[in-house]
């Protein structure tokens, strides 16, 4: 598994250094992505569209609360604050460090908590796992760093990254914000060794909390691991087509995007098909018109296309959400 991202960092790193305009590139469409997502998987309603409005326009939208335009405004301030520790080496990254990426999260949000350790018992609502006791999460962190960051020359890059972002979360060291910060921690530990960030999708959801609690109660850990790996497997390979001028990511524009009734015309599948597949997590919305439509990015066309292929397998439809998320 780690192999496969090894050699295709291997080829990322033949074209360094990247040509600043396409850096510049890549980095702002990184940076509305992970914030829209990020977000997205804590309940944050922002569209993609509109989380990069109040990201790069610091711009309000009509009928979404305060809290949720603090929450994209400080996600990506607190991206930038992790990309200025990314010159450190992955080992000296501190509980400090940890904490101020928490702060940023919880600015404005939560202040008397924000940058602060928890200091009553919590629960994740709707599952079994049972975190530790408040008063264990200081020791707790300070062995985190001491035994897992300190010890990151003993780990693959996106092995220590997804470990990290496994132990924070388990340690669940704050009262809120504990997902946001795990997955920063783990693409500042990426990007400190050369890797891009990692995005997991609002489509991914489901599999990246379920594979999570499975760990956390006891069972194997392989899920989890593989669903971050072939995370960074997309990055990777969202940076290598670009490079080569195969394609670049672009800004969502309503323009570029399709309504239902238009993907059925493109790929000759019914609406009712189409929106079925969407129910079940095998087509990804980008965006929401404000009368409550749907619209898909123009990727979609080929998934439909795999979707088709897969049936002709005969894989059934759970299977073939798994096969989406997890290529072969």
């Amino acid at each position: 598994m780690y192999e496969t991202l090894s050699h295709k960092k291997a080829e990322l790193d033949r074209y360094r250094p990247l040509p600043p305009e396409l850096v510049t590139n890549l980095d702002d469409w990184f940076r509305v992505e992970l914030t829209y997502t990020s977000n997205a998987i804590e309940g944050n309603t922002l569209t993609r569209q509109e989380t990069a409005l109040v990201v790069e326009k610091g711009l309000t939208v009509r009928g979404k609360s305060l809290s949720e335009h603090l929450e994209a405004h400080n996600h990506a301030k607190a991206l930038d604050f992790v990309k200025s520790l990314v010159g450190k080496p992955s080992h000296q990254v501190t509980e400090s460090d940890i904490l101020a990426i928490h702060g940023l999260i919880l600015r404005g949000i939560d202040d008397p908590n924000a940058g602060c350790y928890r200091s009553v018992p919590v629960r994740i609502s709707g599952s079994m796992v049972v975190l530790p006791n408040h008063m264990k999460v200081a020791r707790l962190m300070g062995e985190f760093v001491a035994n897992t960051l300190q010890q990151a020359k003993t780990f693959h890059p996106v092995e220590l990254a997804t470990l990290a972002h496994y132990e924070l979360v388990t340690i669940h060291p704050f009262a809120d914000g504990n997902g946001r910060t795990a997955r920063l921690l783990m693409n500042l530990i990426l990007m400190q060794n050369g890797y891009p960030p990692a995005i997991i999708s609002k489509r991914q959801r489901e599999r990246y909390i379920t594979s999570l609690e499975h760990a956390q109660l006891g069972g194997s850990r392989s899920t989890f691991d593989q669903l971050i790996a072939k995370s960074v497997e997309r990055s990777l390979d969202i940076y290598i087509r670009a490079v080569k001028g195969e394609e670049q990511p672009k800004p969502v524009s309503k323009h570029t995007l399709l309504k239902i009734g238009e993907l059925a015309k493109l790929t000759g599948q019914s609406v009712p098909t189409l929106r079925f597949w969407t129910s079940k997590g095998l087509l990804e919305v980008a965006e929401k018109t404000d009368k409550g439509y749907a619209l898909y990015g123009q990727s979609q066309i080929a998934q439909v296309k795999r979707i088709l292929e897969l049936k002709a397998e005969r894989y059934n439809l759970d299977e073939i959400r798994i096969k989406l998320q997890f290529p072969a």
